[in-house]
């Protein structure tokens, strides 16, 4: 076999760290950063790629894991989403829940991890590692606005029979707008505000799964058959929440817009994002390439089989990316050190974009991909 001869030393020589006094995050990122290794390096590659998605205009999702919220990363959320750097989202319902407790001012406290569990649980105090959030003034305060906001959306006949996570989340965040002391604080407020759709496609899983799951039960007490009845029921359909997406990547392939992702942290969100592409080879009969570009923030290993922990790379077996090895990297990293940063490096150095509002064209997006779905059944 003939080995093509390698030029080993064509990467950037390394040298001590320029750190300089009152350097901007850019600096930091592309002198300091760009020129070293491991996770630093990858850390400005990711800047660099995020980058590359918003000046070329690609249909950028951000997915979000775990309970990021708690720690204020909403605000980061919001300037991106304001800035027109983010077109849609797939979260976990942890981070919804928890970011409504900013709009309506309710107490949510930096703490200690090292205190004693049994001791906050008889103060009616929850903890997130080293977050401390009040039982009644905050969780069944924010329970109570979610119930109200969601009875009042089916009392207006918001909800037709079949809608997605993203159709729910977009009415909640209407509310928030109408009823919240600081809707400015919420990113699902801007989420709604701005037309970008926010799924959740582990709905049930989280505290407004459980409040939406009381509906049925008030109205029943309410009532004299002491019936569940299917029309009290806010069921937020998982076919709606496939379609939807995978109609998102559909519009923006055929439209010849690339695909972007910035994954903080893996779970859920991760991998439904990433099974738009094999969801339209399915249905539709043609392969599509998947998202062009992909950063993932994450400590998750991938040697445990886990989804959160797999590599980009692997994703290309299952036609989740268009080439193993391009487009795509992974900085090891805290997601609440990584994300930021690459927030912040983004703001610094993109022009803001028109928002694409797909929030407001989901029905009709959604409808282009099922005629196109059904022309290749009838094939």
């Amino acid at each position: 076999m003939h080995h093509m001869k390698h030029n080993y030393w064509a990467g950037k020589p390394i040298s001590p760290i320029p750190l300089d006094r009152g350097m901007t995050i850019t600096e930091l990122v592309d002198d300091v950063f760009d020129g070293m290794g491991y996770n630093a390096r990858r850390l400005a590659e990711a800047c660099h790629l995020f980058k590359t998605m918003i000046d070329e205009n690609s249909t950028v999702c951000l997915t979000l894991a775990g309970a990021m919220t708690p720690v204020g990363m909403g605000g980061s959320i919001i300037k991106m989403i304001e800035s027109g750097f983010i077109d849609w989202i797939v979260t976990t319902g942890s981070n919804t829940y928890h970011d409504l407790h900013f709009a309506y001012g309710l107490p949510v406290h930096q703490g200690n991890y090292t205190a004693d569990d049994n001791e906050l649980a008889e103060h009616d105090v929850v903890r997130i590692y080293d977050v401390f959030i009040d039982m009644k003034r905050t969780l069944i305060a924010q329970d109570r606005i979610i119930l109200a906001l969601t009875r009042k959306a089916i009392e207006r006949n918001k909800f037709p029979e079949r809608f997605s996570t993203a159709y729910y989340y977009r009415t909640l965040g209407e509310g928030v707008l109408e009823t919240a002391r600081n809707p400015e604080h919420s990113f699902l407020a801007s989420a709604s505000k701005h037309d970008v759709p926010v799924f959740v496609p582990a709905f049930a899983d989280s505290s407004v799964g459980m409040s939406t799951s009381y509906l049925p039960i008030i109205a029943c007490a309410g009532s004299k058959s002491k019936e569940l009845n299917p029309g009290d029921f806010v069921d937020p359909s998982p076919t709606m929440d496939v379609l939807e997406s995978a109609a998102i990547v559909y519009h923006s392939m055929i439209n010849n817009i690339a695909r972007g992702a910035l994954e903080v942290g893996g779970g859920v969100p991760k991998n439904f994002l990433q099974q738009t592409a094999p969801t339209l080879s399915q249905i539709l009969g043609i392969e599509c390439p998947g998202e062009n570009y992909v950063i993932q923030v994450t400590v998750d290993r991938p040697d445990v089989g886990g989804l959160s922990g797999a590599t980009i790379n692997e994703g290309k077996s299952w036609g989740k990316i268009p080439k193993a090895g391009e487009g795509n990297v992974i900085p090891y990293l805290d997601a609440t050190v990584g994300a930021p940063i690459i927030f912040a490096y983004a703001l610094e150095n993109c022009k803001p974009r028109k928002p694409k509002r797909f929030g407001s064209v989901l029905p009709d997006i959604t409808q282009e991909l099922i005629e196109a779905a059904v022309a290749q059944v009838e094939k």
